[in-house]
């Protein structure tokens, strides 16, 4: 095995993209295969030297915006993001600091009993990663056939912006994507290391539809409505409504309310209620 993987990968990958992928003129007398070094760091905007010393392996440690823009520039897909990231983080020799206390992945026993009687509503708690740490089952029969429960732990914020089911899930992606970023609240916990790993990972495989919106640092809206495409009963409009728990939990349940009478009827199809079961909060 190479000694220099991260260099070696990062070079195959820029031989791997032709100039037309990049929608740029390939000219004439072209020897080099793929990419040359200075249309690639043309478009990442880095410079040619600092690129060299990436894939020569005298730079170990580029910085997650930098590889975001290798990434972005070469148009990656995600499974080559995710082994870049991985590469960085095997170069790094550690992934995160133990000292630091893990994000709550449990919720309290009175949380847990709020979540069972929400039921049949659609709602979820979340921690300050994105990630679903407990939820009713009508929320499952919600979100479950999309995919946004498949990871473990499921991860609200990977899920959009690395799972390509998500943009058809969400029709109103962009403000579900701006919310789930606000609500890292990242301008007050990047000391946090597990959100610092998180927010790394996701600049990398994400790229800019991530770190625009991190950059941006507005706050989440704490109510609003959103659309939703389920396979079995279609689009619905769903109302929601945020509910923060105590600054010691670091959750927020997040819930989910029928904006219509027709969204009503549809998730009480899916619930498998009788008709008016949940009731629009619109009084349609």
């Amino acid at each position: 095995m190479s000694d220099n993987d991260l260099g070696v990968y990062l070079r195959s990958l820029r031989e791997s993209v032709t100039p037309a992928d990049v929608g740029l003129p390939a000219g004439p007398r072209r020897r080099t295969p793929g990419l040359r070094r200075s249309e690639l760091a043309m478009l990442a905007g880095i410079s040619v030297e600092y690129l060299a010393r990436l894939e020569q392996g005298r730079d170990r440690h580029p910085s997650a915006q930098v590889l975001a823009s290798l990434c972005d520039a070469l148009q990656l897909p995600l499974e080559a993001r995710a082994r870049l990231r991985n590469l960085l983080k095997a170069e790094e020799g550690s992934y995160m600091c133990g000292a630091a206390p893990m994000p709550a992945r449990e919720v309290r026993p009175t949380v847990r009993v709020l979540i069972d009687r929400l039921e049949p509503t659609p709602a979820v708690v979340l921690n300050l990663l994105g990630e679903a740490v407990a939820y009713t089952e009508a929320y499952a029969r919600l979100v479950g056939p999309v995919g946004a429960l498949d990871d473990d732990p499921p991860s609200l914020l990977r899920y959009l912006f690395t799972d390509p089911r998500a943009r058809a899930a969400y029709p109103d992606w962009d403000h579900v994507a701006d919310e789930q970023v606000a609500a890292l609240h990242y301008d007050l916990s990047r000391s946090d290391p597990y959100v610092a790993e998180l927010v790394e990972e996701l600049t990398i495989t994400a790229g800019t539809e991530f770190t625009d919106r991190l950059a941006g640092g507005r706050l989440p809206t704490p109510m609003g409505m959103t659309r939703f495409v389920h396979p079995e009963v279609g689009e619905l409009r769903l109302a929601y409504e945020t509910l923060t728990l105590p600054e010691t939990d670091g959750q927020h349940v997040l819930i989910h309310l029928p904006a219509d009478a027709a969204t009503g009827r549809a998730l009480d199809r899916l619930q498998g209620l009788r008709p008016g079961g949940l009731r629009a909060v619109s009084g349609e």
